[in-house]
């Protein structure tokens, strides 16, 4: 290392190549790689009859063995004295033709259009550090002067961002340019300490500029080009090529559970994602079998955001379970066909090989793991754009339990899923409902609808996909069961966060004269909630678009208004906070009195929290306790979430000591009440009550 450059502008320091040469001796610098790595590009560029202009030769053995196959016409340059003097003598008898001057390479004196190639191994990378890139923007212009119509600047380069930026800008305007990304492995001999890729920057110069830019990126010395837009397009593809390199060499130098680094395959044809791969290594203290290695884990088509997968603690039982020194987990895009577990094989083994741990046995086989042993299915049924939120996609997706179920899922986190619901055939809706008295809280799989066309699936509004909603439905049970059944005073909830409409559509349905309103920031969930999860508005349910903060202050500065219930089911979009459920806003201390305000004196608020740091949790937690007497919790196993019930009244029917015995009963009184209300409800409510509220904490 002590050879190296100390700083990038030494790179281009004529006095430091003259130290450097001096006290490497004879031995030759093969810094980009050598001979052997680089004659396959080479040769489909450059032809042994061309008259080549090596620029930046250095003591590099490149030229001589370029000579040794054939290449006679090489005038190598450098601006060393002493490495110029060195490599004259040492060829002066074996390569009597192999020339070697000291010339400066930005005012060579050669005349124009003299060479068919200009040959570049580094220089343009050293180079561009020195006087913000001018001095290799005049290499470059000499390089453009000297050589012939259809001549090609060939540039061995590390592909640095300022630099490859400045030569692609230099020579797009009126030439073809092509980049290679050759494989960014090193031998054992290589002098290489980098893990950078190597790439080719091949120009091509044209009579006549072509009406539109040529911008190409092959991958490998024979890969298929692949055309790029505009020159931001090529340099982030190139950007994307080192950050792949960077990540191979990190995973061959060790393994690490802490580290889970993924990467995106896209379709060479079409440049969209069509893979997803997370590295997932076990612990060290893990007891593993000694041949188990290395394996892929084929996550079904739809599943990728389930929590066995979608989340880092997932993905760490799985591999556990697995018991591989190390795990490839793959998801599979939306938009993209795949014909069979063994096609996708097929198609991802060259790639994943590359991912394989440090020691394993060049001949070890490698096992794809799957569920269930084929791919899933998934059905994308609706796309649109969200002036709020982006793009988003509507998709039929199968369970694990073999039900059909729709999601609403947002691009810019699509891990997540936004929305849920449980689906069920339509043309068995209607017997279905003629014998719901019989139907069990958890139907069999049977009962899930084929796979029919999308109009023959409707939404199961009495299934609610998500515990944390199981759990606010549960909490009405607080209010008692005389609130519940007063047809005169009926429950009223103000809910914030439609979502895909489950859960105020559940309420609507099942309790009995409830009165829902609900507060929406983004008209396009609306329209989605409709469209496709079945939600239905009337006098009894209705949707307010707006700012849930100012909704609240509006109805509490107006007064007269209150409400038996009011629920906040809203997330977070700032990724970087600790606290993901609700917005930092919505449980500050202010707006929490305003809530309190607005209840009824029998009243609850719900909120939906999900907050990973414990230090804001506590905080959150000390806020509403402020406000509200009684605080309970019910937590979501297997998630962050947890829901905390906060009463109004301190009254003795919502005390600690007397809650569990008061919720028993009217758990069983709810439940009974629900399913009463299906007389004029679509379908039946499938929730246990008990047991969302075995497990309330006392906060």
């Amino acid at each position: 290392m002590s050879l190296l450059p100390r700083t990038a502008e030494e790179f281009s320091s004529a006095d430091y190549w003259e130290r450097f040469f001096r006290k490497r001796g004879e031995k030759a610098f093969e810094w980009y790689g050598d001979y052997n790595s680089l004659c396959g590009v080479l040769h489909k560029y450059i032809k042994p009859r061309d008259k080549v202009l090596v620029v930046g030769c250095g003591n590099s053995e490149l030229s001589e063995q370029l000579y040794d196959v054939g290449y006679h016409q090489l005038t190598n340059i450098d601006i060393s004295e002493t490495v110029v003097s060195h490599m004259n003598q040492r060829n002066a008898e074996r390569r009597p033709d192999l020339t070697f001057q000291q010339l400066d390479a930005t005012q060579t004196g050669f005349e124009n259009g003299s060479f068919q190639a200009t040959l570049d191994k580094g220089t343009l990378d050293a180079m561009a550090s020195e006087e913000d890139g001018a001095l290799a923007g005049r290499m470059l212009a000499e390089v453009g002067r000297v050589l012939a119509v259809g001549g090609r600047y060939v540039c061995v380069t590390l592909a640095q961002e300022h630099v490859i930026k400045l030569a692609v800008e230099h020579f797009a305007p009126g030439w073809a340019v092509r980049i290679h990304c050759l494989n960014g492995q090193q031998s054992e001999e290589s002098d290489s300490s980098f893990a950078l890729p190597v790439f080719v920057l091949v120009c091509t110069k044209f009579r006549q500029a072509p009406p539109f830019a040529v911008l190409e990126l092959c991958q490998g010395e024979d890969g298929a080009p692949t055309r790029l837009a505009s020159v931001p397009e090529l340099l982030s593809a190139v950007k994307e090529r080192q950050a792949y390199n960077l990540m191979l060499h990190k995973l061959r130098g060790g393994t690490d559970a802490s580290s889970t680094p993924s990467l995106t395959l896209c379709h060479a044809a079409t440049g969209r994602p069509r893979y997803t791969l997370t590295v997932q290594d076990s612990l060290p203290s893990a007891k593993l079998p000694r041949s188990n290695y290395f394996a892929i884990f084929i996550v079904p088509q739809g599943r990728e955001s389930d929590w066995l997968y979608g989340s880092a603690e997932g993905r760490t039982q799985l591999a556990s379970s697995a018991k591989f020194r190390r795990l490839v987990i793959v998801t599979m895009h939306r938009d993209q066909e795949y014909e069979d577990m063994q096609a996708v094989q097929s198609e991802l083994s060259p790639m994943v090989m590359e991912l394989a741990p440090p020691g394993m046995p060049a001949n070890q086989q490698v096992p794809f793991l799957s569920v269930g042993g084929d791919l899933g299915w998934r059905e994308v049924i609706g796309r649109g754009v969200s002036s709020l939120t982006g793009e988003y996609s509507v998709e039929d997706v199968r369970g694990e339990d073999g039900h059909l179920y729709r999601r609403l899922i947002f691009m810019n986190n699509s891990q997540l899923v936004q929305s849920e619901s449980r689906l069920r055939s339509a043309a068995t809706a209607s017997s279905a409902h003629k014998k719901k008295h019989k139907k069990k809280s958890k139907p069999s799989v049977s009962e899930a609808p084929a796979l029919t066309g999308v109009k023959d699936r409707i939404v199961d509004r009495g299934f609610l996909c998500c515990t944390h909603h199981e759990v606010m439905v549960a909490g009405l049970a607080m209010l008692g069961m005389d609130a519940i059944n007063n047809k005169d005073h009926p429950v009223s909830v103000l809910l914030v966060g439609l979502g895909g409409g489950g859960l105020p559509q559940f309420v609507h349905d099942f309790v009995p004269c409830a009165r829902v309103e609900v507060v929406e920031l983004d008209p396009a969930v609306l329209e989605v909630a409709q469209t496709w999860f079945g939600f239905q508005t009337d006098e009894r349910l209705k949707v307010v678009l707006g700012d849930g903060l100012e909704h609240i202050k509006t109805l509490e500065s107006e007064g007269g208004h209150s409400f038996d219930v009011i629920m906040f089911d809203v997330d977070s979009k700032d990724t970087t906070l600790g606290m993901s459920c609700p917005p930092p806003a919505f449980v500050e201390t202010s707006l929490l009195e305003k809530v309190y305000s607005l209840l009824t004196p029998r009243g609850l608020f719900m909120l939906n929290l999900v907050c990973r740091d414990s230090a804001l949790r506590k905080s959150v937690l000390e806020r509403v306790h402020a406000v509200f007497p009684s605080v309970f919790s019910r937590g979501i196993e297997g998630e962050v979430n947890e829901v905390l019930l906060c009463c109004r009244s301190a009254g003795e029917g919502h005390k600690a000591h007397t809650i569990s015995q008061t919720l028993q009963q009217t758990a069983k009184d709810l439940q009974k009440t629900l399913r009463a209300s299906t007389q004029n409800a679509p379908c039946v409510p499938q929730i246990d009550i008990s047991a969302m509220l075995n497990d309330l904490k006392v906060i």
